[in-house]
C-alpha cells in the first residue's frame, strides 16, 4: 500500500475509533444525565404516561393525580396547597421536582426496587403501570394548627412538631408558603409566570424554613447549657449571678438581663430560677464555668454541630460556630453570636429532653405502599444516642415546667402540664434596633410526653422590638399541642 492510501486508511480508522468512543461516552457515562434533562421530551412524555403515586397524610392525599386529555396523560394536583407545600414540594413538567416529590421520586414514579413485583405483575397482566404511594408521619390536625398559627397572623416563620418517643414528625409548617399546583400545570406559559413570581418574591415562599433556615436560638439554647452544667458539678439549686449586667471578659462590653432587671431579687439565684426567668448574666457566666469543650460535647450529643442530615428531606446543619475567647463563650451560652439552629433541631432538643435524654432520628415517611395500598415498607424508629442521662433530662424537664409557669402569652391549656422554654434572639448588623426572632420550644404532657414542638416567628411577628417568645411564639406552640392532645385547634 502506498503512503497516501495508508494515511487515508489511518485517518478513517482514527475517526471510527473516535465515533465509537463518543458513542460509548454518550450511552454509558452521559445516558443518565441526558435521561434526566428536563429538555428531553421523550423522558417527559414517558414520565407522564403512567399514574404517579400519591403522597398521603392521615390517609388523605396531599399530592394527588388526575387523568387529562392532553399530551401529558396525568396532572399532578395538591389538594392541601400551601399548607403542605414545604413537605410535598412540587412536580413540574418544566422545573422538575423538589421536596418529597424529589426525595421519594423512585417510589412515586414506580421505579423503586420495592415495587418490582408490582411492575412485573403489570407487565404480565397488561395493566397500566402505576407508582407507589408515600404515607407521611404528619398528623393533619397538628399540621393545620401549625400552619394556621403562622398564616392567620401573617407571620414569617416555621413550626416543627415531633413524637418524642419515635422521632416521627407530626407537623411541619413554613410561612409564607405557595401553591405547588401552579408549577404542576401543563401550560408552559402558566408555569413560567408562576415561577417568575415565586422566585422573584422577596419573602421566599418556596423556602422550607423548618429545615433550610438556621437562626440564633436565643435563650432556648440555655437548655443545652443547663444539661451540660448538670453533668459537670451543678444542680438545680446551684447559685449563679443575679446581677442585672456584667462585663464580658477581656472587653468593655456590657451584657444585660432582659429590661436590665435583677434576676430574682438577690445577689444570686438558683439555676432553676435563672432558667425560669431566663437570666442572661447567670447563664453567660455559667457557660464560662462549664467551658467550651464540655458545651460542644453536649451540643453534639443533641445533634448540633454534626453536619447535614436527611429525613429524607435535606436539613441544614446546626452549629455553635467559632468560640475564640471567653467573651465569645459567654455570648454562645445565650444562644447568640455564631450559634445557628434550624427549627427542626430545636424540636429535636425539646424531644430529647422529653424522651428521658434519648435522641431519636427524625423522620417524615411513615410507610411505602403499592398503588393498591399494600404496605411494602415501614419506617422503624431509630435511637441515635443517649444525649444525656435520664436523671439529667428529668431535672431539666422539671425546670422547664417552672419556666412555662413564668411564661406569659395566650393559649394555656387547662389540665395539661407543659414543659417549655422561650427565646428572644437578637440578630442583624444592628441587633439592638432590629426586631428579634421569637422562639418557643415545649413538650406535653410533661409527665408522659406525646408531642414536642418548636416555633420560630421571624422579626418579632406583630410585636416589633417588644416581641418575646412568650407573647408571639408560645400561643402558636400551645395551639399545636392542644391539637395533638385534644384533637382540634
Amino acid at each position: 500500500m502506498n503512503t497516501p492510501l495508508r494515511r487515508v486508511a489511518m485517518s478513517v480508522m482514527v475517526m471510527v475509533l473516535l465515533l465509537l468512543a463518543n458513542a460509548t461516552y454518550v450511552q454509558v457515562f452521559k445516558a443518565d444525565e441526558y435521561r434526566k434533562d428536563q429538555r428531553n421530551q421523550r423522558v417527559l412524555l414517558e414520565e407522564y404516561s403512567r399514574q404517579r403515586g400519591k403522597i398521603l397524610a392521615g390517609g388523605q392525599a396531599v399530592a394527588d393525580i388526575k387523568e387529562t386529555n392532553d399530551r401529558l396523560k396525568f396532572l399532578r394536583t395538591y389538594p392541601a396547597g400551601e399548607m403542605y407545600a414545604p413537605i410535598t414540594g412540587y412536580f413540574s413538567p418544566s422545573y422538575g421536582a423538589v421536596g418529597m416529590e424529589f426525595a421519594q421520586d423512585s417510589v412515586l414514579n414506580g421505579s423503586d426496587d420495592r415495587l418490582f413485583v408490582r411492575r412485573l405483575s403489570d407487565l404480565i397482566t397488561g395493566r397500566d403501570p402505576r407508582g407507589g404511594n408515600v404515607e407521611l408521619t404528619v398528623d393533619p390536625k397538628v399540621q393545620q394548627a401549625a400552619y394556621d398559627g403562622l398564616h392567620k397572623k401573617g407571620f414569617t416563620g416555621a413550626v416543627v412538631a415531633m413524637d418524642p418517643k419515635t422521632g416521627a414528625v407530626l407537623g411541619m409548617a413554613s410561612t409564607p408558603s405557595y401553591d405547588p399546583s401552579r408549577l404542576a400545570v401543563h401550560d408552559s406559559d402558566e408555569q413560567m409566570k408562576a415561577w417568575k413570581q415565586l422566585t422573584g418574591d422577596g419573602t421566599r415562599p418556596m423556602r422550607n424554613r423548618a429545615l433550610k433556615e438556621t437562626y440564633p436560638p436565643g435563650s432556648t439554647f440555655k437548655l443545652v447549657v443547663t444539661a451540660a452544667a448538670l453533668q459537670n458539678g451543678f444542680n438545680k439549686d446551684s447559685q449563679v449571678t443575679a446581677a442585672p449586667d456584667i462585663t464580658l471578659p477581656g472587653t468593655q462590653t456590657t451584657l444585660e438581663n432582659y429590661n436590665h432587671t435583677n434576676c430574682g431579687g438577690g445577689a444570686t439565684a438558683s439555676l432553676e430560677t435563672a432558667l425560669a426567668l431566663s437570666c442572661n448574666t447567670g447563664f453567660a457566666e455559667l457557660a464560662g464555668q462549664v467551658g467550651e469543650q464540655k458545651l460542644r460535647q453536649q451540643a453534639e450529643r443533641l445533634g448540633i454541630g454534626t453536619g447535614e442530615q436527611q429525613i429524607p428531606l435535606g436539613v441544614e446543619a446546626s452549629s455553635l460556630g467559632d468560640i475564640p475567647d471567653k467573651a465569645a463563650l459567654y455570648q454562645t451560652g445565650l444562644g447568640q453570636r455564631d450559634v445557628k439552629m434550624t427549627p427542626l433541631q430545636n424540636a429535636v432538643l425539646a424531644a430529647t429532653i422529653a424522651n428521658g435524654g434519648s435522641r431519636m432520628q427524625p423522620y417524615l415517611v411513615k410507610s411505602i405502599t403499592s398503588a393498591d395500598l399494600h404496605e411494602l415498607d415501614t419506617t422503624k424508629p431509630k435511637k441515635v444516642e443517649q444525649a444525656m442521662p435520664g436523671s439529667v433530662a428529668s431535672t431539666v424537664r422539671d425546670m422547664m415546667i417552672k419556666s412555662e409557669q413564668k411564661t406569659g402569652g395566650e393559649g394555656q391549656i387547662s389540665g395539661v402540664t407543659i414543659a417549655s422554654k422561650t427565646g428572644t434572639a437578637e440578630h442583624g448588623s444592628d441587633p439592638r434596633n432590629t426586631n428579634p426572632h421569637a422562639w418557643y420550644v415545649a413538650f406535653a404532657p410533661a409527665e408522659n410526653p406525646k408531642i414536642a414542638v418548636a416555633v420560630i416567628v421571624e422579626d418579632g411577628g406583630d410585636r416589633g422590638l417588644g416581641a418575646t417568645g412568650g407573647k408571639v411564639a408560645a400561643p402558636i406552640g400551645r395551639a399545636v399541642i392542644r391539637a395533638a392532645l385534644q384533637g382540634g385547634g
